[in-house]
């Protein structure tokens, strides 16, 4: 293999090009979605129809989950209309399709400090990308870099947020649910003990949590009802994992907002499945811990 030879590319504004436009961005990124590095997108649309609002430039979904992309293409510097016009099809296709997760995706040659700082404000209350787009030319050939120059925030979790989490006692769990609810809590946390000795249960408002070595460790939480008990695990919504629950006859519930997957047990459920829980458990430890 010869030496590599460092070339220099030429940095190249598409908004002054007199053949590449933002017709042409569009289409690149639309046989490749996967450039604007958010992971394996699937092209959804592309100058999708809004009711009384334009064009939707692009529309993208996570080919793993039912995450949506509202992309918006500016060629030049941010201004207020893109900015307006990228929240205002985020929200039309949110309140269409509600049952997808949405994001709102500004894409843009040049994402000027003080629109970056008008756009930060949002994040936290409007999922919010906006990715820098630049040109480079290198003899014959022109390239697309695109880098995220602000991200979405992720909302932490009712669990992350010990500081302020109302802390109860046994107690009043075995009055919210049972004292036999709360005793199937002790049977799980006594499996995971078998591969994590040094956990112990933390009985918060809002749910009975776990705690090591003084702090939280909450890869499982758990919610006694009156008839059963909920536990929800920091495990993704992966298919395989889904189908393992269902083959092992557990009642799946829905996926969490909140990124969990959630299992409604009985008694008798815990007793017969509890290799099956070891396993699925330890699985949460150990992704939640690594």
């Amino acid at each position: 293999m010869g030496v590599l030879k460092y070339i220099k590319p030429k940095k190249v504004s598409l908004k002054d090009h007199s053949v590449l436009n933002e017709k042409w961005v569009q289409e690149i990124i639309a046989d490749d979605p996967s450039i604007l590095g958010l992971g394996d997108l699937i092209l959804k649309d592309k100058e999708r129809l809004q009711p009384r609002a334009g064009r939707l430039d692009l529309l993208l979904q996570d080919s793993d989950s039912t995450r949506r992309y509202e992309v918006e293409i500016q060629l030049g510097k941010t201004d207020e209309n893109h900015i307006i016009r990228t929240i205002e099809y985020w929200d039309i296709e949110r309140k269409r399709y509600p049952q997808y997760e949405h994001c709102a995706v500004l894409v843009a040659e040049d994402i000027t400090s003080r629109f970056l700082n008008v756009i930060s404000l949002f994040n936290g209350f409007i999922p919010l990308i906006a990715i820098q787009m630049n040109a480079l030319q290198m003899d014959e050939n022109i390239s697309l870099v695109f880098t995220t120059v602000l991200d979405q925030m992720t909302l932490g979790l009712v669990d992350e947020d010990e500081d302020v989490t109302d802390v109860t006692d046994r107690s009043y769990w075995e009055k919210r649910g049972t004292k036999a609810t709360v005793s199937l809590v002790d049977d799980l946390i006594d499996i995971i003990k078998s591969f994590e000795p040094s956990i112990e249960p933390k009985y918060n408002k809002f749910y009975i949590g776990l705690s090591k070595e003084g702090q939280p460790n909450n890869f499982a939480i758990f919610h006694p009802k009156k008839k059963f008990v909920r536990i929800d695990l920091r495990l993704p919504k992966e298919e395989e994992t889904e189908t393992k629950i269902e083959e092992a006859g557990l009642d799946l519930m829905e996926y969490s907002r909140s990124g969990r997957t959630r299992i409604k047990l009985t008694k008798k459920e815990i007793k017969e499945k509890r290799e099956f829980l070891t396993e699925l458990m330890k699985m949460a430890h150990d992704r939640f811990n690594s």
